[in-house]
């Protein structure tokens, strides 16, 4: 038996994945990590600068990535049709991200230090752009944050145009897997992107071809799942001593392997409740904390008070992606009797 045979094995059988899990939980937990770290950084103030020592919000980001790669490969199995598939990620990303890009443009002119601000060239430009996924050719509006340590407007919004490459690209990939098997082809795109991030620097590390490593870690685990529902405590073990390793010894390669799977078997940890019963309230977070530390910042909230404008900031945050699962998201998703059911 050869080596892609055996690990087809360990990567066939009956995917039936627990709809008791914390995955609702995780998602929530890395998008305030990325809230906390981004207060940190946009606000400039040396007091909130310990967070940057105790979180990351790059392997943040990646923990999503890797939770995509696992979520979104099932939901795909589970679609009806092509159609029911890309109409439930177009409901689950589109309506509060086009939402945040308009409120944007027309709430913070309140801000602006431009005489001119509606319907300039600017402001259709960054309307142009934001819509379409493409952030970074008008991240900015004209007059707002230039006094800031960053410009944008929502400089979290990258990766967004990431996963919707990552959407796209799931069909073809799982029809590749049904000639060939999971093993060879989640083995070789992992390979192939970690060879990718290691040879172009920059912000090109960070898009599609670099980050499907990490999509490639989440989507392994779902289809290794029959061998890892019984070994996933063994697994996570290994991979949080080889995590703690990496901090002083690079492992390369290992890491994004390492960092995937740990997230995915902290999502099938001890169980903590339905989270999200009340609302799944990770993606509002995620998609609104830019601006309003942005806005906090430009006013001087954080000057005055560092460690009471981190508190402001969470908690204006977090009503806003409340009020954004009630009104807007919650909408345009059909109910759910797990979050599984919304992947």
């Amino acid at each position: 038996m050869n080596f892609f045979a055996m690990c087809n094995g360990m990567f066939s059988g009956s995917k039936n994945i627990p709809a008791r899990n914390n995955f609702d939980l995780v998602r929530f937990c890395l998008a305030m990590v990325v809230c906390w770290v981004h207060a940190s950084i946009l606000s400039g103030q040396p007091a909130l600068a310990p967070i940057q020592d105790f979180l990351s919000s790059e392997i943040a980001v990646q923990g999503f990535f890797a939770v995509s790669g696992f979520l979104i490969l099932m939901s795909y199995e589970r679609s009806s049709s092509m159609k029911s598939y890309v109409e439930k990620r177009v409901r689950r990303l589109v309506p509060a991200y086009v939402t945040v890009i308009v409120l944007s443009a027309l709430l913070l002119s309140a801000f602006s230090s431009a005489q001119d601000f509606f319907f300039t060239r600017e402001w259709w430009a960054y309307l142009a752009a934001n819509l379409s996924y493409l952030n970074f050719l008008h991240p900015e509006l004209p007059g707002l944050f230039q006094g800031n340590v960053v410009h944008a407007v929502n400089g979290a919004l990258w990766t967004l145009k990431v996963e919707i490459a990552f959407y796209l690209s799931v069909p073809a990939l799982v029809w590749i897997i049904g000639r060939v098997g999971a093993a060879p082809v989640l083995l070789s795109t992992f390979v192939l992107s970690s060879i990718y991030a290691s040879f172009v620097g920059g912000p090109l590390q960070h898009q599609l071809p670099g980050e499907l490593r990490y999509f490639m870690a989440g989507a392994a685990c779902y289809y290794g799942w029959p061998y890892l529902q019984n070994r996933w405590k063994l697994v996570a073990a290994i991979c949080v001593a080889l995590f703690v390793i990496g901090k002083f010894i690079p492992l390369g390669f290992i890491m994004p392997a390492v960092v995937g799977t740990l997230v995915i078997c902290t999502g099938f940890a001890l169980y903590l409740g339905d989270f999200g019963k009340y609302g799944d309230f990770s993606y509002g977070v995620y998609i609104l904390h830019f601006p309003i530390i942005q806005t906090l910042t430009q006013t001087g909230v954080f000057e005055r008070s560092p460690w009471g404008g981190l508190l402001l900031a969470v908690a204006l945050t977090l009503a806003g992606a409340v009020i954004l699962w009630k009104l807007i998201e919650s909408r345009f998703l059909r109910r759910r009797n797990s979050n599984l059911d919304m992947a």
